[in-house]
């Protein structure tokens, strides 16, 4: 790592060239180094590639894949979510389509994807989604449940709540329950599910590509205010799992504070949580030693997506799973 009266140098100077808040890049300096900052920073210029859902609720993959490529879209499979794929619409709005209004079709993140497949919802199971607007991996984990079991999907924002309603409608996913409140308080439902998904809300740092303005937009406060309200939701979390079940947790950031911080804390006063595999092959492993410091070894098991590593969004995942009490 540079010394410190360098590092603030350099972060300065690139922070001014690339349009960020000076603590942002030296964050990623000592994380990362110089040459692999740079890459990122040079990646973020750049958009992500677009990517769908071929939602199978209402129609088989083929079909949708032959009618959109006979509209001229281009599309290629998502190697590890077989109902994913980068889509190009050849400028064509990728909202806008027939296709998309009747729901064979969600715009969405391959790491958001990616995420409900780690979860590995079957037919039968009690999910309980802590944070579902706007119902991207909700409507996925129902499609991928085929309309079998339980999805209690809570969401606070009355605003977000309607889009997630909209787009559980448009998806045809019969067994979602919505409900709106804080998840801080889901023990209060009564109802212990088998497997929990919280893509947590966050700074979204991982959203650079996608939206420039995130490159001003918070301050470390505010990434000190996400991670204090993602323990006390993975708090909430551990309580009401069942002993055996399975929870994934999520964000939508590149910051360690909000992924390996949060899940260190988290182990250390919980032993019955663990770190299980995740049985795919995407992205990079976790940090185990953030900034010099020292993580749970564990950590190694979660999955990151980086945009200058594997062309996405930033997102952090982690597989979680609690000890049943027999063992």
């Amino acid at each position: 790592m540079m010394p410190r009266k360098e590092l603030r140098e350099r972060a300065r100077s690139l922070a001014k060239k690339y349009g960020y808040l000076q603590y942002m890049i030296e964050r990623y300096l000592a994380l990362w180094g110089e040459e692999e900052t740079l890459q990122f920073l040079e990646t973020c210029e750049r958009p992500v590639r677009t990517a769908i859902r071929i939602n199978t609720l209402k129609s088989p993959i083929r079909t949708v894949v032959e009618r959109l490529e006979d509209k001229g879209v281009s599309l290629e499979q998502i190697p590890w979510v077989p109902e994913g794929y980068w889509a190009d619409f050849g400028g064509m709005s990728p909202g806008a389509l027939t296709e998309h209004m009747l729901g064979l079709y969600y715009v969405q993140g391959v790491p958001s994807m990616t995420v409900t497949r780690v979860l590995d919802p079957k037919p039968g199971d009690v999910i309980m989604d802590l944070a579902a607007a706007p119902g991207g991996k909700t409507t996925h984990a129902a499609q991928l449940m085929n309309n079998q079991g339980v999805i209690l999907a809570i969401e606070q924002d009355r605003q977000r709540l309607a889009s997630l309603e909209s787009n559980v409608y448009r998806c045809g996913a019969d067994n979602i329950i919505i409900l709106r409140g804080d998840s801080r308080k889901a023990q209060t439902i009564g109802i212990c599910p088998n497997k929990i998904l919280l893509d947590a809300p966050c700074s979204g740092e991982g959203l650079l590509p996608v939206d420039p303005s995130r490159k001003t937009s918070k301050s470390m406060a505010d990434i000190r205010f996400c991670a204090t309200r993602e323990i006390e939701l993975l708090e909430t979390a551990v309580n009401v799992l069942i002993p055996g079940g399975i929870m994934v947790y999520s964000t939508c950031s590149i910051a360690p504070e909000e992924g390996e911080y949060v899940i260190d804390d988290v182990l250390r006063r919980h032993p019955e949580i663990h770190v299980v595999p995740i049985e795919m092959e995407f992205g990079s492993p976790g940090y185990t030693k953030p900034y010099g410091v020292e993580m749970d070894s564990s950590l190694v098991l979660a999955r990151r997506f980086l945009p200058h590593l594997h062309e996405t969004e930033g997102f952090f995942i982690c597989r979680l799973e609690k000890e049943d009490e027999e063992t």
